[in-house]
């Protein structure tokens, strides 16, 4: 089993940047890869971002594409997310998760989720 723990959110401004990051614990060495999602009130929860676990690999959603980077550091098992150019759009509850399944953005095949962290972008 996986554990992950969301870090970071908070309140910023539009035009703002924030760092969200995910530390993992446990079996951390059966993911193939972590990511990003986010709910925002009333919505769905979509996909943000993804990365592989040796880090050479990263997806974003066209939403956030040119704005949003997602890293990972294997040696602190900790993945985050780097926010520039926030939009009030961008208000929404982050949730990092693994799956065993490379650069799927399919929240089904996610198998491990933190708990949240939430993210407000104010106009």
């Amino acid at each position: 089993q996986e554990q992950l723990e969301e870090s970071g959110g908070g309140l910023v401004q539009a035009g703002g940047s924030l760092r969200i990051s995910c530390a993992a614990s446990g079996r951390t060495f059966s993911s193939a890869a972590m990511g990003w999602f986010r709910q925002a009130p009333g919505k769905e929860r979509e996909f943000v971002a993804a990365i592989t676990r040796s880090g050479s690999n990263t997806y974003c959603a066209d939403s956030v594409k040119g704005r949003f980077t997602i890293s990972i550091d294997n040696i602190k098992n900790t993945v985050s997310l780097q926010m520039n150019s926030l939009k009030p759009e961008d208000t929404a509850v982050y949730y990092c998760a693994t799956t065993r399944v490379v650069f799927t953005t399919t929240e089904g095949l996610y198998e491990y989720w933190g708990q949240g962290t939430q993210v407000t972008v104010s106009s």
